[in-house]
């Protein structure tokens, strides 16, 4: 199976530590977040790795060379030009999808026991164009669905910005997203023209038209590591579910 990971932003959330290194060599223990991450991957059947890079890319490209691409497939989407965020960016790597199979997209500043198997069977048994993780957790922005479980819409608590694009009832269902999603390469069609762009706005464009549905895992553990009071916990919090991903 493939599945891409997300590893071009910029880190601004744990400045001054990305001043000298990317994001994803940030480490937690001896492990950096890229190295968990293909980990994890690796034991959950997914062997084919698109790893997109922008901030300090040739530093990521050379990591992974010294670690012998941690003996599996993985191809470069090179973002270093322009950074092209999430939707840009895997607009940019669609062409490595081009065999039709639904694939994984991974935060890579995601720490999380989600069952990626599981959640791959319930994308596959949902019919939809994509399936988002998600969670009942705080969070200023959230996703609304309808008692189906099919993507409605997104507001923002904070500035109460919200966007509709399915009014099929009146009252929504609010979770977090968790960026941990299964995609079909049908939802390639629905991409904007222009390169930047978030997967959130590809989302509900698709929306519209297609089914996407949510992957309710809100007793599974989750962590952001992208924010510095978090990173600081990381480690106590990576003890209680370092079993699954394999070191």
């Amino acid at each position: 199976m493939r599945a891409m990971i997300l590893a071009a932003g910029l880190g601004t959330r744990l400045k001054p530590l990305t001043d000298s290194t990317p994001k994803s060599l940030i480490k937690i223990e001896e492990f950096t977040l890229l190295e968990l991450q293909i980990r994890k991957l690796l034991s959950e059947g997914f062997d084919t790795l698109i790893i997109n890079v922008h901030h300090f890319a040739d530093v990521i490209e050379e990591y992974l060379k010294q670690n012998n691409f941690f003996n599996c497939s993985i191809e470069i989407s090179d973002e270093s030009k322009k950074l092209l965020d999430t939707g840009g960016g895997l607009k940019k790597a669609s062409h490595y999808f081009s065999d039709g199979k639904p694939f994984l997209v991974y935060n890579v500043d995601i720490i999380s026991n989600v069952s990626l198997k599981i959640l791959m069977k319930y994308h596959v048994a949902s019919s939809s164009i994509a399936t988002l993780a998600i969670q009942e957790r705080k969070s200023s922005r959230k996703f609304l669905f309808n008692m189906d479980n099919a993507l409605c819409g997104w507001k923002n608590e904070n500035t109460s910005e919200q966007i509709i694009v399915r009014s099929d009832q009146s009252e929504f269902l609010q979770y977090a997203f968790s960026g941990v999603q299964i995609v079909d390469p049908k939802i390639f069609k629905y991409f904007p023209d222009k390169d930047i762009f978030s997967l959130v706005e590809l989302y509900l464009a698709s929306a519209k038209k297609e089914k996407i549905s949510g992957f309710i895992h809100s007793e599974d553990e989750w962590m952001d590591i992208g924010k510095m009071v978090n990173l600081n916990q990381a480690e106590s919090f990576f003890e209680k579910i370092r079993h699954t991903y394999r070191v």
